[in-house]
């Protein structure tokens, strides 16, 4: 099988878009060596590390029709290519059903608060109609929770969609990291979905109770107000996996009060480094995090929480020995593989 995989979300060098794309390629190419895997784009991008032979980068468009990319770029590209299916990574397939295809969708905030995506009127166009008319073989969603609403909203027959757990990538891993102080954790970009203003306020009540910082940490999208500074509120950016991988084992808590979520891999990346996990009722967060992760609901309970972290070693203790068992259940080898098993499938749905 030669596949083709949507390499646009490698245009950005982070996100969770761009790491799903190149970790499952790498996997897909290390565990399945007797096949091989194109990354298509018509943008530029970066190709994943570490190189691996039978994972290559496509042409990018070679005249003024193939610029009209998912009509008839990406299938002349493929064709020289020699491929046989393609993988939307990204909401997107090829217009034109030639080839067997499957597609992710992470999940369906596009759909659910306008005030979630200011730049997503493209995909809530485009995606409800690939899907409708059939035009994606097979779809993967990253939890069961995503596959049932995925079925319900644009009335797929159950089969045709399969729900494919995403993995942390081995660099989270627990590390020796010095603190100048006791903080808790957010990774993620700064957006209205992911619920931080709640967080801060409930941080500031136990602040009052215990020295303890808050860091969040990613980039700040513009639709979502720039912080004022304060006391204990850190706010470093983008860093780089290394560094997050100490600031995950360093944390008292990671705390991800997320409104909604398709997966949420900074919830895994932090338990795979032996964080004590908080996460919101959010059902895919919930399904991801199992009983590791302390769900909860209302200020009080975040500082309850919160509290509980700080002024109980013991307890916390407990709870990072369950996010290091949890974790266990996840690995990119297991993506990779119920990835390829739906890529049997549409080969075999295709064109009945």
């Amino acid at each position: 099988m030669r596949v083709a995989l949507d390499a646009t979300p490698l245009v950005l060098p982070t996100g969770g878009l761009a790491r799903y794309t190149a970790e499952l390629a790498g996997a897909l190419a290390e565990n399945y060596p007797q096949d091989g895997f194109v990354l298509l784009s018509d943008q530029r991008f970066r190709m994943p590390e570490p190189p691996q032979r039978n994972l290559c980068r496509g042409g990018p468009p070679s005249n003024v029709l193939e610029r009209r990319w998912w009509l008839w770029g990406v299938q002349r590209a493929m064709t020289r290519m020699g491929c046989d299916l393609f993988h939307g990574t990204n909401f997107e397939v090829p217009y034109a059903p030639l080839r067997p295809s499957v597609i992710t969708v992470h999940d369906l905030s596009p759909w659910m608060n306008p005030e979630w995506h200011h730049a997503a009127g493209r995909v809530r166009r485009r995606a409800p109609r690939l899907l409708g008319m059939g035009l994606a073989t097979m779809v993967i969603t990253p939890t069961e929770a995503v596959r049932a609403q995925v079925v319900e909203r644009f009335r797929l027959a159950g089969s045709r969609a399969v729900a494919v757990p995403h993995a942390a990538s081995p660099v989270f891993r627990p590390v020796e990291a010095e603190t100048a102080a006791p903080y808790f954790l957010y990774v993620g970009a700064l957006e209205p979905r992911k619920n931080l203003y709640a967080l801060m306020e409930a941080w500031r009540i136990v602040r009052r109770r215990y020295s303890v910082d808050l860091v969040l940490a990613g980039r700040r999208r513009a639709d979502f107000a720039e912080l004022e500074p304060e006391p204990g509120l850190c706010l470093p950016g983008e860093v780089t996996d290394a560094e997050l991988a100490r600031l995950y084992s360093g944390a008292l808590a990671f705390v991800y009060p997320s409104h909604y979520e398709g997966f949420g891999l900074p919830v895994l990346e932090a338990m795979q480094c032996g964080a004590c996990v908080f996460i919101s009722r959010d059902r895919a967060l919930r399904e991801v995090a199992g009983d590791a992760g302390l769900s909860l609901d209302g200020e009080g309970a975040w500082v309850e929480a919160m509290c509980a972290a700080t002024g109980n070693p013991e307890w916390l203790q407990e709870r990072r020995q369950a996010s290091l068992a949890r974790a266990r259940d996840f690995s990119w080898a297991r993506t990779a593989r119920l990835t390829h098993d739906v890529y049997e499938e549409a080969t075999r749905r295709f064109g009945y």
